[in-house]
């Protein structure tokens, strides 16, 4: 007999907000009251982490839901030291939720004398005890390919398809956007959803971080531009893009980002451009200032990531969760 009834969660401290979101989710689907279990996370004098875990756990299902954002090291550690916890505590399967995979940009030498440090985060999860990985929008699907253990991507694509059908009323007039060459198959595969054509923005750097020109491949006059990509983080070259297709005759310009990191000058940046809105996720917990921000709204990866954790846990697909008609019923209360 299958000794795991029901998925149990523990939170780390990056993203409380999207745990509890989780939780209630959860606890619709199952008609009872889901929380994470009673644990203490807490950093000593010297910024040790330190974690105990209150209830057992002996044979359990466990998911650790934890983004390593800002401050990634801080949040990849505490994940870790919750995964040993938990193996130690006899925990039957241990589960990583990590909406954001922090340093999942360096996936390659690009170039010499430099790490593949994903890869080395990829070792540094599977040592700590965790069997199985949950994960949104990586951003390089290879990734996938530095753990020895099993990793489930999901894609925010359909979530954002879902919104686009929800808040554009006429979808004859929307054409996608890739923010550069790399991303045209994450854009390719929202074009193909929403059935809207598709055009790139071809950028040439002078220096690392340092834009000199911006060429777009495409006629984008008259359209509502959706830029869609992965990661904002300064959001210099997303702003300049908005700021190229308006200049090329763009009705308006929005964009749909997975992982809103928006450090440094990113919220005034996205204030003052020509961009109408910024659609993220809450797969990073949002500061008082993006949340304060007109210009950018929030989706919620709750529903999608809760669904996930049970089909893991009864084993049964995950990958249903790409099709709009799986998710559609699932975000019924958010885009009827």
């Amino acid at each position: 007999m299958n000794s795991i009834i029901e998925p149990k969660l523990i939170a780390g401290n990056s993203n409380q907000s999207l745990s509890e979101a989780i939780s209630r989710r959860m606890s619709m689907h199952r008609g009872k009251a889901v929380k994470p279990v009673d644990a203490r996370i807490e950093r000593f004098n010297d910024q040790e982490i330190f974690v105990e875990v209150y209830e057992n756990v002996r044979g359990e299902d466990m998911f650790i839901i934890q983004s390593t954002s800002n401050p990634a090291n801080d949040n990849l550690m505490e994940l870790l030291i919750i995964s040993d916890a938990l193996r130690r505590s006899s925990a039957n399967r241990i589960t990583a939720v990590i909406p954001y995979f922090g340093y999942a940009r360096q996936d390659r030498r690009s170039k010499a004398r430099t790490p593949i440090s994903a890869k080395l985060v990829a070792n540094l999860i599977a040592e700590a005890g965790i069997e199985r990985v949950l994960t949104m929008d990586l951003h390089a699907t290879q990734i996938q390919g530095f753990f020895d253990i099993p990793v489930d991507n999901l894609y925010a694509a359909p979530v954002f398809a879902l919104d686009v059908k929800h808040n554009f009323d006429d979808l004859s007039e929307v054409m996608v956007i890739s923010p550069d060459v790399g991303g045209t198959a994450r854009a390719r595969e929202l074009a193909k959803r929403i059935d809207a054509p598709m055009a790139i923005v071809d950028k040439r750097r002078n220096s690392p971080g340092e834009v000199a020109e911006m060429t777009v491949i495409g006629d984008v006059t008259g359209k509502k531009c959706i830029i869609v990509d992965d990661i904002c983080d300064t959001a210099g070259t997303l702003c300049k893009a908005a700021d190229t297709l308006m200049e090329m005759g763009a009705q308006e310009v929005h964009s749909y980002i997975t992982h809103g990191v928006l450090s440094g000058p990113a919220v005034e940046r996205i204030t003052k451009s020509s961009m109408k809105q910024l659609v993220i996720t809450d797969s990073i917990e949002s500061t008082p200032a993006v949340a304060a921000c007109d210009k950018i709204r929030t989706v919620p990866l709750a529903p999608m990531l809760a669904q996930a954790i049970l089909n893991i846990s009864n084993g049964t697909s995950v990958s249903s969760l790409f099709d709009e008609d799986t998710l559609g019923p699932i975000y019924d209360g958010y885009y009827k």
